[in-house]
């Protein structure tokens, strides 16, 4: 496994693995967590592993060509969004502020550009429920995205039978990471997007919730 190096937390600020490491730990499963994926010291020890794929999912950093060539059938990343609409760190949360009607995931070919690489698999459209908020989504896109790589992809992976689509430019839409000044709710002015205020305001809260939360100005 890799993932992202222990970081500090907590008031006293101690340094402490990621969800990732510990439950690699927990079950016996080596996990590298280099500060960097460009580390020259973590690229020989992934090549000295001799992996058939690798699978990446919310990762955080940027994969370099000397990365993506040590995979002998490539590098495939779970992104929870209906590509090529969301690329980018914060895909659910955009896609909930625009007060998008559907919500799905993407299993896609990683490749330098981020997220835009050919599509291996992509889930069908989820409709966007009230009660839905950004944790509650990405807990279920990855899971079902999990799914997608185990049944419907690497099945064909070792055949060579991936029917991978090049993504539509198009229909692209970035979904940059989110700021904690945008959590302002407007309470006054034009509508967006044909959408109310109470609306915008609703698709915000969900939207931002737990980080960076919303806030009126009053």
């Amino acid at each position: 496994a890799v993932s992202q190096p222990p970081a500090p937390k907590g008031r006293k600020r101690v340094l402490q693995p990621c969800d990732v490491q510990a439950l690699a730990e927990a079950r016996g499963v080596p996990c590298l967590t280099p500060a960097s994926a460009r580390d020259p010291e973590f690229l020989e020890e992934l090549a000295a592993l001799e992996p058939d794929v690798c699978v990446t999912a919310a990762y955080g950093q940027f994969l370099p060509k000397k990365f993506l060539a040590i995979p002998a059938l490539g590098t495939l990343n779970i992104h929870p969004s209906l590509l090529p609409r969301w690329r980018g760190a914060a895909p659910v949360q955009r896609s909930l502020e625009a007060g998008d009607a559907d919500v799905g995931v993407t299993v896609l070919q990683t490749v330098l550009k981020m997220d835009a690489g050919p599509v291996a698999a992509q889930s069908n459209p989820r409709p966007v429920v009230d009660g839905d908020d950004a944790p509650g989504l990405l807990d279920e896109l990855f899971s079902v995205g999990a799914r997608l790589l185990i049944d419907d992809v690497f099945p064909k992976l070792w055949t060579g039978d991936v029917p991978f689509e090049d993504q539509d430019p198009a229909g692209v839409v970035e979904a940059p990471k989110l700021t904690r000044d945008e959590g302002a709710l407007a309470i006054c002015g034009a509508p967006v997007d044909g959408r109310s205020l109470s609306e915008t305001a609703r698709d915000k809260v969900r939207a931002f919730r737990p980080w960076p939360g919303t806030f009126v100005d009053v």
